[in-house]
């Protein structure tokens, strides 16, 4: 309890305090850019944490990520363009709302739905980490070399719609992972004779470049090719709007609490385990409100119960991405895979031990996490017209500062030119990763579990090589080994039943022909 009390007290400090609200302004005002998103906000901030303490590090970082996670359905809404992909369903009855009107009234529902669904799924993150790390901890290098390659095989299995991509994503980022030091001879591999390379490949450098300078080249590609679309814009903010058009009233909420709380006990669900990520829960959220509905026909003609439904699901995916990541080490997302590096940097291993080794710091996490969702509340109520001006920003403006920004990042982490290389190769790499549709999340979750799971597969053989039939005797093992041949078998599956469909699928006529 005394471990308890002292992250707390720790976490309601002025100076974290202001981390967290920076945190999430920031994240509020790169979510609702377009194009922009919370991990490529994460990416570019991590360098800048260096110089904080632990607590306000991460607590800087995961203000990001919720801010960032509210902050795209503004464009959603506003725009009907997600600012982030996550808040794709948001724009399905959002941007009806806006021409409707009622523009604010969806704005703040969302804000209203995300806090909820983010403190929901909080709550069980508080209540299930550390009794899960306490399971953790009983297992050996067998168990969780099982546990990884389950992990991975989920991972790469709904990373998009390719399992052949996935797969081959996530074998890419545990190549990678290999560059350095061999653990257990010590000796320097796949270092192409660089001394830099020694210590691995440099996390921070590599997701800047990976995430935020590779969406700038698409975007820049696109600008300069001309495809960009214009939405209509409508008028939100004006004292001659009817107030019931501006506010969500208490019944409005209450009618459509029983929707966030599905949606948040689905957005929990999902975020809790690897890989699946805010985008799917967002889906499944409007698509279980739509089924429970008595009226599912008003879907996608602005109703609110369909913003809120949304967005306590993407929201909710928040806190249970860092159950599997505290407690087993395995990062349950992009921005999950991405704060290992801030905990690394800090001298932090993410995992079991992580309760006992730096449980003041954890219980200060979950003070904060707490915290930042009021935070969040206050910022983004009272900041509403300067986020809805942001979405408007001309892209010449903000590619410079992103560009900017990258290099800084990146330079920052040692202080060498060398991370800015890195940054650029992997940029480049990311670049052509977006466009033959290959998954960041599946390689960054790939390079962050590469090196721990070769651990403990060199443990495991290491420890059976000479009876490895006692394997059979450990029931954990045999179990995930047969939840993976059955992950495997239902993705095979499931795509081979796909082109089976389409190859049967007889040819549908064109519009033009039809109308003709």
């Amino acid at each position: 309890m005394d471990t308890v009390l002292a992250g707390v007290s720790d976490a309601f400090t002025l100076i974290n305090i202001t981390y967290i609200a920076m945190g999430v302004f920031m994240g509020i005002m790169v979510g609702a850019i377009p194009g922009l998103n919370g991990p490529m906000a994460i990416a570019v901030a991590v360098p800048l944490t260096y110089y904080m303490s632990p607590l306000g590090s991460i607590a800087f970082l995961i203000g990001i990520n919720k801010g960032g996670t509210y902050g795209g359905s503004v464009a959603a809404i506003l725009l009907n363009t997600p600012g982030s992909p996550e808040s794709t369903s948001t724009a399905f009855d959002g941007y009806p709302l806006v021409k409707k009107g009622k523009g604010l009234k969806a704005l703040k529902m969302a804000l209203y739905a995300s806090i909820t669904g983010d403190i929901f799924s909080d709550i069980v993150l508080f209540t299930v980490a550390a009794p899960l790390a306490i399971v953790a901890l009983r297992m050996g290098p067998p168990e969780m070399a099982a546990v990884f390659a389950f992990s991975l095989t989920i991972i790469a299995g709904l990373s998009g719609k390719s399992i052949l991509r996935g797969l081959l994503a996530a074998i890419l980022g545990a190549y990678i992972s290999c560059v350095g030091l061999d653990i257990e001879t010590a000796q320097p591999r796949l270092t192409m004779g660089l001394s830099d390379l020694i210590e691995g490949v440099p996390i921070i450098p590599m997701t800047i470049g990976l995430l935020a300078l590779s969406e700038i080249l698409i975007q820049i590609e696109t600008t300069l090719l001309g495809r960009q679309t214009d939405s209509g814009q409508y008028r939100v903010f004006g004292k001659d709007i009817p107030k019931e058009d501006r506010t969500v009233s208490w019944v409005e909420y209450k009618s459509c609490l029983r929707t966030i709380v599905r949606s948040a006990l689905i957005g929990t669900g999902v975020g809790a385990i690897p890989g699946i990520g805010a985008i799917v829960a967002g889906f499944l959220g409007y698509g279980a409100a739509k089924r429970a509905s008595k009226n599912p026909e008003e879907f996608g003609t602005g109703k609110l119960e369909g913003v809120a439904a949304t967005e306590a699901a993407n929201s909710a995916v928040v806190g249970a991405n860092l159950i599997p990541l505290l407690a087993l080490g395995i990062p349950g997302s992009l921005s999950a895979a991405i704060l290992i590096g801030a905990f690394l940097m800090h001298g932090v291993d993410p995992g079991p031990l992580i309760f006992q080794e730096h449980g003041q710091l954890i219980y200060g996490i979950f003070a904060a996490m707490f915290m930042a969702n009021w935070i969040n509340f206050g910022i983004a109520n009272l900041g509403l017209r300067l986020f809805a001006m942001v979405v408007s920003v001309p892209k010449g403006i903000i590619h410079p500062i992103v560009v900017v920004l990258c290099i800084a990042g990146a330079f920052a982490n040692g202080n060498a030119m060398f991370s800015v290389a890195v940054m650029m190769v992997f940029a480049v790499l990311g670049y052509f990763m977006r466009k033959l549709d290959f998954s960041f999340a599946t390689f960054i979750i790939g390079f962050a579990l590469g090196g721990t799971f070769e651990q403990s597969v060199r443990q495991s053989v290491i420890l059976f090589k000479d009876s490895p039939w006692t394997l059979l005797t450990h029931p954990i093992v045999m179990l995930f080994v047969a939840l993976t041949i059955f992950a495997v078998w239902r993705i095979l599956n499931g795509q081979m039943s796909v082109k089976k469909v389409v190859a049967v699928a007889p040819d549908s006529p064109s519009v033009s022909e039809t109308k003709s």
